[in-house]
C-alpha cells in the first residue's frame, strides 16, 4: 500500500519536499472548503468524497477506476437512479486522478484522508477459513497445509501468490506446512528442469515461507501411489486403456465408453501389470466416472501413463508416471493435508480428486479456491510466462533466471524489490474468490514505502550532452543525501554540464532548472540567470569533473547508458539508492569498468 501522509501535517507545498511538491500544481478540485475535513462542520461536496476514495484507490494500487470507488459512494448520498447522471462526474474525477504521480496523489490526498471510514484492524487481517474454531484448530488439531511447485522453473509472481498465502494461513493458526515437490514426469513441452529444485527453496527462503523440515518429493512415492491405483483397479473403478490419445479424446466428446472398460477386475490388474513393460503411449490407467458428464474433460479422465523420458532426480527407475490430481489424491489423504487453497484454473482437478477420494472411501480436506490474479504491468509490457521464460533463459537471450523479463522471484529481489513488499502485496489480494487484474504499480507502491526512507538520492544523465555554463559560483555545491534528512552531499562542479540528450532536445532554449543548482536558458553554452519561478522544468545534471560510467538494466531488459555523480563510488552491492527523476534501483556492482544497477521502479 503507498504512504498515506496524515492530514497533521501541513498542506503547504515547500521546495524540497518528498517528490518534489513545489512543482504540484493547482488540481482540478475546488478544496477551499476544506482547510482541513474536520474542520467547522463545513458541508462536504459530493465530488470530495469521489476525490477521497479514487486517491485512495490509486494509492493503494497504482490507479483507480470508477467501479473500484461506485460502492463506496452510495453510503454519501449517490442513488442508484441517480448513477447515470453523476457517472461523468465520477469518471472526470477518475481521469484526473490518474494523471498524477505519486507525490500529487499523496499531497493530494491529505486533505480528503479523515472523510473516508476508519479502517476496522480486522479488515486487515487473513479471512478465516472452513471449519476452523476459535482456538485455530481443526477437529481438534492443528491444521496442515501444502504448497506444491512443479519444478519447470522459477517461482514467479503469480505462483508465489498460492504459496504465501498457504504459509501466511499456517503462521495464523499454528499450523504446519509441507513443501511438496510436484515432480511427477511432465509433458514433453513442459519437462523438469534440474535446477528448478534450488530456484524454488532459494525463493521460498528469501520469502520467509516456512515450512516443514523434510521435503516430500512426488517422484519418491510413487509406490505409494501404486499402491492406491491397484485399491481402485480392485474397487472397479479403474481400468487399463489401449486406446489412444485421439481415440480419448473422440470417445470423451462423444460420451462413448472404451471397449477396455467392462473387462474384470481380475483381467485389469494382469493388464496394470503388464501396463509396467508396454512401450510408452501403449496404455494408460483411467478412471471410471459418468460418461455423461456435462464436462467432457471429466469423462474417465487418466489417472497414470507411460513415459520413457529421463527424470532428473529418479533417472529411468520408473516408467509408469501418476497425472498430478492422482498423486495429489493420494499424497493429500497421507500426508494429513486438512485444508488446501488453489486457484480456479483447477476446479476440475479438485472434482477429480474429491471422486477418487469417494472412492477410496477417505475424507475429503477442505478446498478453497481463489480467483486468478492477472497483474497489469502497463507500460512496461511485461508478461508472466515460465514456459516463454524458460526457453529464452536455455538460448541464452535472457541472462538467467533473474532476468527482469522472466518476472521471477529472483528476478524482483535482484531489482531491489523487498520480500516484505511481495508479502504485503500478496496479503492485500487476499483470498478473493473473483478473477481481478492487479497493477503491477500496487506492488511497487509498497516496495517504495519501504525502502523511501532509506534511499539516498544520486544524479545519473542517460546520453549525455555537454553545455558550457558561465556564471556558477563556487567549485561545490551541497544537496540533500535525502529529502526528509539533513545530511548533505558534497558535489564537485565545473563549467561543463552533462545533461540527458532527450532533456536537451525537449527543453532547447527554453529556461529550465538544474536541480539543486540554478536556473538557466538551456543552450550548448549558456550563462546562469536569476528566473523567478517555481513553474520551470527541473532538469537532472552532473559536472564533468565528478563522474563516473554507470548503466541501468531496465525491466523490459534494455540498458539506459550515461554517467552518474562519483557519489555513488561509496556504495555497497545491494544498497538501494534513487537516481533523481529516474526512479529507484539496486546496486549491483562493477561490470566491465561500468556501475550497473538494476531499476525497481518509480
Amino acid at each position: 500500500m503507498a504512504k498515506k501522509k496524515s492530514v497533521g501535517k501541513s498542506w503547504k507545498k515547500t521546495e524540497g519536499r518528498k517528490g518534489e511538491l513545489s512543482d504540484v500544481k493547482m488540481f482540478k478540485s475546488d478544496v477551499s472548503h476544506l482547510e482541513h475535513p474536520k474542520t467547522q462542520g463545513k458541508t462536504k461536496e459530493f465530488s470530495d468524497y469521489i476525490y477521497a476514495y479514487a486517491l485512495s484507490n490509486a494509492l493503494d494500487f497504482g490507479k483507480t477506476d470508477a467501479s473500484r470507488i461506485i460502492g463506496k459512494l452510495f453510503q454519501h448520498g449517490l442513488k442508484k437512479e441517480n448513477l447515470g447522471e453523476k457517472m461523468p462526474l465520477i469518471q472526470e474525477i477518475v481521469k484526473d486522478v490518474n494523471s498524477w504521480n505519486q507525490g500529487e496523489r499523496e499531497a493530494e490526498f491529505e486533505k480528503y484522508e479523515l472523510l473516508l471510514p476508519e479502517k476496522k484492524e480486522e479488515d486487515k487481517e487473513l479471512h478465516d477459513l472452513p471449519g476452523i474454531d476459535k482456538e485455530g484448530k481443526y477437529k481438534g488439531k492443528r491444521p496442515v497445509f501444502r504448497i506444491a511447485p512443479f519444478p519447470s522453473g522459477a517461482l514467479h509472481l503469480g505462483n508465489a501468490r498460492t504459496f504465501i498465502l498457504n504459509a501466511m494461513y499456517a503462521e495464523k493458526y499454528g499450523g504446519k506446512l509441507i513443501l511438496v515437490m510436484d515432480d511427477t514426469i511432465g509433458s514433453e513441452k513442459k519437462p523438469i528442469e534440474k535446477e528448478s529444485y534450488k530456484l524454488i527453496t532459494d525463493a521460498l527462503k528469501w520469502l520467509g515461507v516456512k515450512y516443514d523440515k523434510k521435503i516430500a518429493y512426488k517422484s519418491d512415492r510413487l509406490k505409494d501411489h501404486y499402491r492406491y491405483a491397484e485399491k481402485l483397479i480392485k474397487l472397479g473403478a479403474a481400468y487399463v486403456d489401449h486406446s489412444t490419445q485421439e481415440e480419448i479424446r473422440s470417445m470423451r466428446e462423444k460420451g462413448i465408453e472404451s471397449g477396455h472398460r467392462r473387462l474384470p477386475v481380475e483381467v485389469q490388474m494382469k493388464r496394470w501389470e503388464e501396463m509396467f513393460k508396454m512401450p510408452e503411449g501403449h496404455a494408460t490407467l483411467r478412471i471410471k466416472t459418468d460418461m455423461n458428464h456435462p464436462n467432457p474433460a471429466f469423462r474417465d479422465r487418466v489417472l497414470f501413463k507411460i513415459s520413457d523420458r529421463e527424470h532428473p532426480r529418479v533417472k529411468k527407475r520408473y516408467r509408469v508416471w501418476p497425472t498430478l490430481e492422482m498423486s495429489w489424491a493420494v499424497d493429500d489423504y497421507l500426508l494429513g493435508i486438512t485444508h488446501i487453497i488453489r486457484g480456479n484454473d483447477l476446479l476440475i482437478e479438485t472434482e477429480m480428486e474429491k471422486y477418487i477420494w469417494e472412492k477410496l472411501g477417505k475424507e475429503s480436506p477442505e478446498v478453497i479456491h481463489m480467483g486468478l490474479i492477472k497483474i497489469d504491468f502497463g507500460s512496461t509490457g511485461g508478461k508472466i510466462s515460465k514456459s516463454k521464460s524458460r526457453d529464452e533463459v536455455a538460448s541464452g537471450k535472457y541472462v538467467g533466471w533473474d532476468d527482469p523479463r522472466t518476472w521471477s522471484i529472483q528476478s524482483l529481489k535482484r531489482r531491489g524489490i523487498k520480500a516484505e513488499a511481495i508479502r504485503e502485496f500478496v496479503k492485500e489480494m487476499g483470498l478473493n474468490k473473483h478473477d481481478i487484474t492487479v497493477p503491477i504499480d500496487s506492488l511497487y507502491s509498497i516496495n517504495r514505502k519501504l525502502v523511501d526512507s532509506k534511499a539516498e538520492r544520486y544524479y545519473f544523465v542517460e546520453n549525455p550532452v555537454m553545455i558550457k555554463v558561465s556564471g556558477l559560483k563556487g567549485k561545490s555545491v551541497k544537496i540533500p543525501r535525502h529529502p526528509d534528512k539533513p545530511e548533505l552531499r558534497n558535489v564537485k562542479i565545473s563549467h561543463k554540464i552533462l545533461v540527458s540528450k532527450d532533456d536537451f532536445e525537449t527543453n532547447k532554449g527554453k529556461e529550465v532548472r538544474l536541480i539543486h543548482l540554478c536556473n538557466l536558458n538551456l543552450k550548448n553554452e549558456t550563462e546562469v540567470k536569476d528566473i523567478d519561478s517555481k513553474e520551470l522544468q527541473k532538469i537532472q545534471w552532473v559536472s564533468d569533473n565528478n563522474i563516473v560510467k554507470a548503466k541501468i538494466l531496465m525491466p523490459d531488459g534494455s540498458w539506459k547508458i550515461g554517467f552518474a555523480e562519483s557519489g555513488i563510488n561509496r556504495l555497497k552491492k545491494d544498497d538501494i539508492i534513487q537516481f533523481e527523476r529516474v526512479g529507484f534501483c539496486r546496486y549491483d556492482g562493477v561490470q566491465d569498468g561500468v556501475k550497473t544497477f538494476w531499476f525497481a521502479h518509480k
